[in-house]
């Protein structure tokens, strides 16, 4: 394809895709296969060969993935990481935007797990696949379960990096207090609604709140065996149409509102931080929130309270499912030359260690994406002060890797993620049944996947 017939394509994917972008915080066929770029029209630099990463990590986290290139720049000298935070995943897309169909930007890019359909689409990267291949790179060591959402087609399209799952946490004090053993989290939705509805009848603390986020649904969805869209999740051919509005969605929003008419939970809006607040400050005795989000919550419950975690839960009637991982990953730009992508391939290669993903998974609360990472003293000690991580461990490990739980794939995923939370807030707000808002919202989800579609062709 001529260039600027590519750069065309770029820009039609990238209008369609930018407009969903703005989100809480998750196969279709190849019309050819994508190679890394041709080198030889720029001079050789003399010096190191410069690798520029692009990434969304904020706050404490900013420092976590510096120290990270700095250990891979101290460990040779022949490339030169620089690692360059651009704001938020939204701010980061924008960027990157600006970017494709010329010769500039990153030569890897952080992006995040609902993105992947659109980087595939954009023709604008080189598949991980193909330098593990030419290396005979052992994936094997890679965690299935994570590298499992990241995988189409068999091929493997980018490579793991900041990965999370939901879980259960729970103030063991206020179950002790209500009466309930601290040392069983409920696991089904029944169990979650009796423990809650005992708590908020004590008069200690609401039994629970779930904030009103997009991935909650669709975790509850897969624990269940469930799909949000059609074709395999996206995953055996381009997904057409969601199918949010199936019995296990409406089982879900049944649930969700039947604890918030009981006032066994409370309802605090889509802030996971507010979720989070009325957690740490006892007010509330359950939340469901991101394993990253572990450490925290420990932390800012100030010794006041011990903290529970619990496997997300499911109803008593579910289909066997799991959870699928949330996150990100790293995509290699197809618009930098061979030798800078074989150099930025050797600085993924590293990243992925046993010990830097040890260092990676302390120092955030994300998961090692590499099992070996699991026999690190730092991993082992970090267990012994935060036990409550094993919950997170033994939960993805015991998901089961089927089209459900890989998770969804579809360009238009940051919009239905949106779509979906504005239907949580109808059925909460008595505006519709969990069945109505959950047809609106898979039709809508639908309409808005066939148009990006026709943009992709």
């Amino acid at each position: 394809m001529a260039k600027k017939g590519l750069a065309s394509l770029f820009m039609a994917v990238i209008m369609v895709f930018i407009t969903a972008c703005s989100v809480n915080m998750g196969e279709g066929t190849e019309s050819k296969k994508a190679e890394p770029a041709k080198s030889g029209t720029a001079p050789a630099a003399s010096g190191p060969k410069k690798v520029v990463f692009w990434h969304a990590m904020g706050g404490a986290n900013t420092k976590v993935v510096e120290q990270l290139a700095t250990n891979f720049n101290a460990s040779q000298d022949k490339i030169k990481v620089e690692a360059v935070y651009q704001g938020s995943y939204d701010e980061l897309l924008s960027k990157l935007k600006a970017t494709m169909g010329t010769s500039e930007g990153p030569s890897v890019v952080q992006m995040y797990e609902i993105g992947s359909r659109f980087m595939i689409d954009s023709k604008a990267i080189t598949p991980m696949q193909n330098f593990i291949d030419a290396d005979k790179w052992d994936a094997s060591q890679l965690e299935p379960n994570i590298a499992g959402y990241y995988t189409l087609g068999g091929k493997l399209y980018s490579m793991p990096f900041n990965t999370s799952n939901p879980v259960l946490y729970y103030n063991k004090d206020l179950f002790k207090a209500a009466g309930l053993d601290p040392a069983k989290p409920p696991k089904t939705f029944e169990e979650l609604k009796t423990a809650a509805d005992t708590i908020t009848k004590s008069g200690k603390a609401t039994g629970a709140n779930f904030a009103i986020y997009g991935w909650f649904v669709e975790q509850l969805l897969a624990n269940q065996g469930a799909e949000f869209v059609n074709n395999g999740n996206g995953r055996t051919a381009a997904a057409t149409e969601s199918t949010v509005n199936s019995e296990e969605g409406v089982k879900v929003l049944t649930w969700w509102k039947d604890l918030v008419d009981t006032k066994a939970a409370n309802n605090l809006g889509r802030k996971t931080d507010d979720s989070k607040k009325a957690f740490s400050t006892g007010q509330v005795a359950m939340i469901l929130e991101s394993t990253a989000a572990l450490k925290g919550l420990v932390d800012s419950s100030g010794g006041k309270f011990e903290v529970g975690t619990g496997f997300l839960p499911k109803p008593a009637d579910g289909k066997e499912g799991g959870v699928v991982v949330g996150g990100a990953s790293l995509w290699m730009m197809n618009n930098r030359p061979d030798d800078e992508q074989k150099a930025t391939w050797e600085f993924i290669k590293f990243l992925t260690t046993p010990k830097e993903q040890a260092y990676w998974s302390v120092n955030t609360g994300y998961f090692p994406i590499t099992k070996k990472a699991y026999d690190e003293e730092l991993i082992k000690t970090n267990l012994k002060q935060f036990p409550q991580f094993q919950t997170a461990i033994d939960q993805l490990h015991q998901t089961k890797l089927n089209t459900a739980t890989q998770g969804a794939v579809m360009g238009v995923f940051p919009e239905a993620r949106q779509i979906v939370e504005g239907a949580i807030e109808e059925v909460l707000n008595n505006k519709k049944s969990p069945k109505e808002a959950l047809d609106a919202a898979a039709k809508e989800i639908t309409s808005k996947i066939q148009t990006y579609n026709k943009t992709v062709k």
